[in-house]
């Protein structure tokens, strides 16, 4: 990103006078006065604290400008300052005038599992032939989506950007920013059911994504979920299928899985071998969806390869790191529902290990009044003789722990309130040797990532 403050004030609206400012250069923007960048345009968003408390130590920190609510005390000073009626919405005007600027293709991915990782997978392939930019980390709400337009370089080809919801109406905002060339949903599951009520009213939401898909765009989609298979033919696009079932465009004909990789041929270029750097057989479909959008992009299937291959994964989610003593440590604690959680531990389960095989699980939040059926409904993936000791951290838990009595004798469960963390933690760390494997797993609001630390400090 590289604008005059003239061009932004004329994007976003400004209300006041900033002719005296108008060749400033703007190379970034942030809302975290402590990430600052110089040359960043500082946008004082409203959260646990008013933004506005920040502008100084922004300015401190590089910034070379920022916005400003008219609602608030305003006196002009030395620096410049763009006054606006809503930072928020500026912020996704800015975004949206300067996707239409730089005119790359969109892709738009969201889903209730495997979008961070489809997202990952899409863009790694695309960089093969492309200059992509996607969001970042977890970049993926009414916030990171324009601040991931934001980023973008002038020489982008491609955007993969991944939106998130947890209310009706979401999508529709993020996708009407965006106007994507192809939109693709990854699957439907029980996230955020709190929010919803059925899986049905989730699907509603997720379709969502396709209200701003160009006219000669693409719906990209899970052809094995019948929630979507009603709800696409209502989608007046060309759309694009993928799954495991025979009756989509793009389907698996073999996998081969292992702890670490996963191999897999498919109908649309049956000589070619893909290899992703996962665990897990429900990574296929992820894959699957990436290939598909390679594929309308016109990637080479050699690329496709490579692309996968070479996949860099966002951090925390089914990344295999090793423990302070030399044990294999699956981490995938920055978010956790149902389907999920179901899916890692039945892979999981199947992983090798020399040792034992070692279970943290910790609270799968926004389940509403499904919270204590879908806890105890993961009971069905931990067997004893798979899964040798298993750690429950969190209220829900718990009548995860009261299902696994009878299954698990007392010295290989074990379950902890939150506030326990820190004693779970070295009970853990007692109990693990070099041989073992762990899983972590939870819903981000129990940060599980502390324990991580723990467990990898030298």
């Amino acid at each position: 990103m590289k604008m005059k403050l003239a061009e932004v004030a004329k994007a976003i609206s400004v209300e006041n006078d900033i002719s005296r400012w108008q060749d400033v250069e703007i190379s970034s923007v942030a809302f975290d006065s402590r990430q600052i960048a110089n040359g960043a345009l500082f946008v004082p968003l409203n959260g646990k604290q008013d933004g506005h408390k920040f502008v100084s130590s922004a300015f401190n920190h590089g910034a070379s400008a920022t916005l400003w609510a008219s609602d608030h005390p305003f006196e002009e000073g030395e620096q410049p300052f763009l006054v606006v009626k809503d930072p928020l919405r500026a912020l996704q005007e800015l975004g949206k005038y300067y996707l239409s600027k730089i005119n790359p293709i969109v892709v738009a991915v969201t889903g209730s599992n495997g979008k961070t990782t489809t997202k990952d997978m899409i863009a790694s392939i695309l960089s093969t032939q492309m200059n992509v930019t996607k969001t970042y980390e977890n970049f993926n709400n009414q916030i990171g989506v324009p601040v991931t337009l934001l980023n973008m370089e002038s020489n982008t080809e491609a955007v993969v950007v991944e939106m998130g919801m947890d209310h009706p109406g979401e999508l529709d905002f993020l996708t009407k920013m965006v106007n994507p060339d192809i939109a693709v949903i990854t699957m439907i599951g029980e996230a955020h059911i709190e929010f919803f009520g059925t899986r049905d009213k989730i699907a509603d939401a997720k379709m969502e994504i396709t209200h701003g898909l160009k006219e000669d765009g693409t719906f990209v989609f899970n052809g094995d979920e019948p929630l979507l298979t009603q709800r696409a033919s209502q989608v007046d696009r060309v759309q694009r299928t993928f799954g495991r079932q025979l009756e989509n465009d793009l389907y698996a004909t073999s996998v081969n899985l292992t702890s670490h990789e996963i191999k897999f041929t498919t109908n649309m270029w049956p000589e070619t071998e893909f290899t992703v750097p996962m665990m897990g057989e429900y990574n296929v479909n992820n894959a699957l969806a990436a290939l598909s959008v390679a594929d309308l992009l016109r990637i080479d299937p050699m690329n496709m390869q490579t692309g996968l291959a070479h996949v860099e994964l966002t951090q925390n989610r089914a990344q295999w790191v090793v423990g302070q003593k030399g044990e294999q440590i699956l981490s995938d604690v920055y978010n956790s529902n149902p389907t999920a959680a179901k899916q890692v531990l039945h892979a999981f389960s199947l992983t090798h290990a020399q040792g034992k095989r070692v279970v943290v699980l910790g609270d799968m939040l926004e389940l509403g009044d499904a919270a204590a059926n879908l806890h105890a409904s993961l009971a069905q993936e931990l067997d004893p003789s798979k899964v040798q000791s298993v750690y429950l951290i969190g209220s829900h838990m718990k009548v995860l722990r009261d299902k696994l009595q009878d299954k698990y004798p007392d010295n290989q469960l074990h379950y902890y309130v939150v506030e326990q963390k820190e004693g779970m933690t070295k009970q853990l760390e007692n109990d693990l040797t070099a041989d073992d494997i762990v899983l972590l797993k939870a819903s981000h609001g129990l940060h599980l990532e502390t324990v991580l630390a723990s467990l990898q400090r030298k």
